[in-house]
């Protein structure tokens, strides 16, 4: 018994070490905004009961996922670990994958566009179109001769992915229009 309450209070103080070391030396997050996640969020609430396509809503879960993972992984950064952001959001894609499947949005028989499931199909799409605009945010702050590693315009880190998510979108919308059956 005694072993067993020395382990839990070593545990405790660890935790609470660590618990005060992370909130005492705070570094800035370096990738999307909270505040964004949680709008992209609730906008996809907001658009299932709507009846907004799959098709349509995939891209912006796509978009969501990748953000979270990469505002989550960096603020979990470690010095030794370099792509950390990237893991964590890849590991983040398949547990949501992997949760929707599961719950039968992904691979219901009605919801394909070309014999492909449509809330895949703009998972991916979404996914792509954010790492474009992410890679876009990174492109022109390499850019920026006069400060170097700063935005050349206000809110950049957000209106890059958002210009991409919004032409993903766009394209989505066009090939619900067509009408195309699986």
């Amino acid at each position: 018994m005694k072993k067993q309450l020395a382990g839990f209070t070593l545990r405790l103080t660890v935790f609470l070490l660590f618990t005060v070391y992370y909130l005492l030396f705070i570094t800035p997050i370096r990738a999307v905004c909270p505040v964004c996640t949680v709008a992209v969020g609730g906008g996809l609430l907001i658009s299932h009961y709507l009846g907004v396509d799959d098709l349509i809503a995939g891209v912006w879960i796509g978009g969501l996922i990748l953000s979270f993972g990469l505002w989550t992984g960096s603020s979990l950064k470690r010095k030794y670990f370099k792509y950390q952001e990237w893991f964590w959001t890849a590991g983040l894609w398949i547990m949501t994958i992997f949760g929707l499947k599961q719950a039968g949005f992904i691979g219901h028989p009605t919801c394909k566009i070309h014999g492909h499931d449509k809330l895949l199909s703009g998972i991916v799409f979404g996914t792509i179109a954010f790492v474009l605009g992410f890679l876009l945010d990174l492109f022109l702050r390499k850019m920026n001769k006069t400060n170097k590693g700063k935005a050349l315009f206000p809110y950049q880190k957000v209106i890059s992915p958002l210009i991409f998510l919004i032409l993903a979108t766009v394209f989505s919308a066009q090939l619900c229009r067509l009408g195309l059956k699986p």
